[in-house]
């Protein structure tokens, strides 16, 4: 099964999982949920493998940006609405590699899960 990379386009993280990819001769789809969207079973299983804890993007400028009172009190059912409603909040890359899901990009991660 060809693995999916799912992401914003031109995110740096994702240039640099995609480069990773490319140069390791890896196959893989790419699927950016910014233009494509992102459905709601698809999150709910990345947040049942990962937990929301890791696929939400705190960091990130969408996330700081939320109101104080949007930011409190963060549970599974609400960071899965507020990754659906600002798909800039799931951390990126999403790679889906045959139902091993790996949130961020890490070369010694992508190297162990390819070898």
């Amino acid at each position: 099964m060809t693995p999916t990379l799912y992401g914003i386009r031109n995110c740096d993280t994702m240039k640099k999982a995609r480069a990773w990819l490319d140069a390791h001769g890896v196959a893989y789809r790419f699927h950016d949920y910014k233009m494509q969207g992102v459905e709601r079973a698809l999150v709910e299983a990345w947040v049942d493998r990962a937990g929301w804890e890791a696929v939400i993007n705190r960091a990130g400028t969408t996330f700081r940006k939320l109101p104080d009172a949007e930011k409190t009190g963060i549970d599974r059912d609400r960071a899965i609405t507020l990754m659906l409603a600002q798909p800039s909040m799931i951390k990126r890359p999403v790679l889906d590699a045959g139902g091993e899901v790996r949130i961020g990009f890490d070369p010694a991660t992508y190297a162990a899960l390819f070898s």
